[in-house]
């Protein structure tokens, strides 16, 4: 099987119960907590959301969303340009990403499925870096996540 260059598939199974990973994902504060961004107002769909990154090295950055559906503790997506890291490039001209959370019932607790997709229609100059810079980053918000669920 050829591995896909327009979406990047992560899950985990989350020891935590439903309602608690649905909470960490969809309440601004606490998504922030654990993504390290500090978002501005709460998410809603249809609306943007937006905040300083607090990763050390990227407080520079502002991450931008626009939240795209809310399922109730079933799915929550929202688009993003994907690896928008240089303050000096306007990224709003470029298609954005889709990135869905969808989270099931589990033995044990709660299985989270991550799918970022829409890769290969960004421009040919950043999509490599995109889509790499984004699979590393989504391996380590898993496992923030999980911590983050956990305490």
């Amino acid at each position: 099987m050829t591995p896909s260059t327009d979406r990047i598939e992560k899950q985990i199974l989350l020891r935590a119960p439903q309602s608690r990973v649905w909470r960490a994902l969809t309440d601004a504060g606490e998504f922030g907590a654990w993504f390290r961004v500090k978002l501005e107002g709460a998410f809603a769909v249809g609306q943007r959301i937006r905040g300083p990154i607090t990763y050390p090295g990227y407080e520079h950055i502002v991450m931008e969303v626009e939240v795209e559906r809310i399922e109730a503790e079933r799915l929550f997506s929202f688009r993003w340009h994907p690896c928008a890291i240089d303050p000096t490039v306007d990224y709003s001209g470029e298609p954005s990403t889709l990135v869905e959370f969808r989270l099931e019932p589990a033995e044990g607790g709660t299985l989270l499925r991550l799918v970022e997709s829409g890769f290969d229609q960004l421009p040919p100059h950043r999509r490599e870096e995109a889509f790499r810079m984004n699979d590393g980053g989504w391996t380590q918000q898993m496992q923030n996540i999980e911590r983050h669920v956990a305490s």
